[in-house]
């Protein structure tokens, strides 16, 4: 129980990473804050897993992108259980579209949820970890922040930034004992993946054959690495991105290579 005593927000947690997430810290003793912007039912479902492993948790309906949404939250969380030790931004949307045909209000969405989200909710929980003198935060990153994809301006930009963001808030909050860091999963096996493979836009197959593995990675892969991340055992880590992919960013092999 490396978390028990300790109280955890998860922003997006009603399904895939940010349940895996949300599961993950409820099971190492964390009492979890499940946030959703739409998906009050699957919130609710996973807030109550949670209640089963015998931990505390409430649900919090509240767009990251709002500023105002998230101090409430933030505030409830404070009011709820006296604290916020772990913040977990993990909220996201998927926007794909050729560069050129990109809509303005896709690219501002995009914008708006996966980084200035990122910051709303680490000003709001870091002004109280610094009261605190400790917490944690585990930003959500991707390997998009550091390879690129097509027809994927807007998420890459977002991750990226996110990378750079997590340096920044790192080098400031660290003499309040506040560690910030990000993790960077490459392609997981989310209901997410599996609805782009099903309009056409993913190749599973591909995918697999393309990581070193052979296999995507799982979410709860993920979940572990952020309850390493929000666990004492991590206290020297600080402004740093861990590569969660199988392999996919250091392998540069081309089968035809061989062939030549």
């Amino acid at each position: 129980m490396r978390l028990e005593g300790k109280t955890a927000l998860v922003t997006g947690a009603s399904r895939g990473i940010g349940r895996a997430i949300a599961l993950a810290l409820a099971s190492e003793g964390a009492d979890v804050v499940v946030n959703c912007s739409s998906s009050m039912i699957e919130a609710e479902k996973v807030s109550n897993e949670i209640k089963k492993l015998g931990r505390n948790s409430i649900v919090f309906k509240a767009d990251v992108s709002e500023k105002t949404s998230v101090e409430k939250m933030v505030n409830e969380t404070i009011n709820k259980f006296g604290r916020i030790d772990i913040l977990v931004n993990n909220a996201g949307i998927a926007t794909v579209s050729p560069s050129e045909k990109l809509q303005e209000d896709l690219w501002r969405r995009g914008i708006d949820v996966m980084l200035t989200g990122v910051f709303f909710c680490s000003q709001a929980a870091g002004k109280e970890m610094i009261k605190q003198k400790s917490g944690k935060i585990i930003n959500i990153a991707s390997i998009n922040g550091l390879v690129a994809f097509p027809e994927r301006a807007c998420y890459c930009s977002a991750k990226a930034g996110v990378m750079a963001l997590t340096k920044v808030l790192a080098s400031e909050w660290a003499k309040y004992n506040v560690n910030v860091n990000a993790v960077a999963p490459g392609y997981i096996e989310t209901e997410l993946v599996n609805n782009l493979a099903s309009q056409g836009k993913l190749n599973i197959k591909e995918l697999q054959e393309r990581t070193p593995g052979g296999k995507l990675t799982a979410a709860e892969d993920v979940a572990e690495t952020v309850v390493f991340l929000s666990s004492e055992a991590s206290k020297s880590i600080n402004g740093q991105t861990i590569v969660i992919d199988g392999g996919w960013t250091a392998y540069g092999y081309v089968e035809s290579w061989l062939k030549s």
